[in-house]
């Protein structure tokens, strides 16, 4: 008897194994996160031992959220909403800040005083370091919290993002 080859339909389709956190995490893929876009310290700003740094970044979808995506597979939708709980700061010189929020930009009229979000104060200059500026490492954690869609299902993850900035500190002195 010949074989037969053919179409076999049926009304219904083969169960597919779904894991809503894999689809969360595919679903955060598309929404492109990054690191902190660190507004401050900038590469060409001045800064001085014993000064109070202000550092803060720039807020936006991929640099601190929030952000939001979804994923689907075999009628399960996922979405997944993103958005940075803290920064950790690794100054360059043996010093971490951890701030809870983007920072507070610096205008003139706040003088030399400290940041009331995010700040740091040098110690020493950083004219040892190579290039003569301290690298500051700018750690952003990510907290995802995700649901299925019309279902109860949900979970929570976090993300972790990096970015660097170079800065230079120097040192002033009175000359009588």
């Amino acid at each position: 008897m010949p074989l037969r080859m053919g179409t076999f339909w049926t009304a219904d389709p083969p169960e597919v194994d779904v894991d809503p956190e894999q689809l969360a995490r595919e679903a955060v893929d598309r929404m492109l996160l990054t690191g902190p876009d660190i507004a401050s310290p900038r590469a060409a700003g001045k800064y001085v031992v014993g000064v109070p740094m202000w550092m803060w970044v720039t807020e936006s979808p991929t640099t601190y959220g929030p952000n939001s995506a979804s994923a689907s597979l075999g009628g399960v939708t996922v979405t997944a909403k993103a958005q940075v709980t803290k920064i950790d700061w690794a100054m360059g010189d043996g010093s971490t800040v951890t701030c809870q929020g983007p920072g507070t930009a610096y205008t003139a009229s706040y003088g030399k005083q400290e940041s009331p979000t995010c700040g740091h104060t040098y110690t020493r200059t950083s004219a040892s370091q190579p290039k003569g500026k301290y690298t500051v490492n700018a750690t952003a954690t990510w907290t995802v919290d995700w649901q299925v869609n019309g279902a109860g299902e949900a979970g929570q993850f976090t993300e972790i993002r990096q970015s660097q900035a170079q800065v230079a500190i120097g040192e002033l002195q009175v000359v009588r």
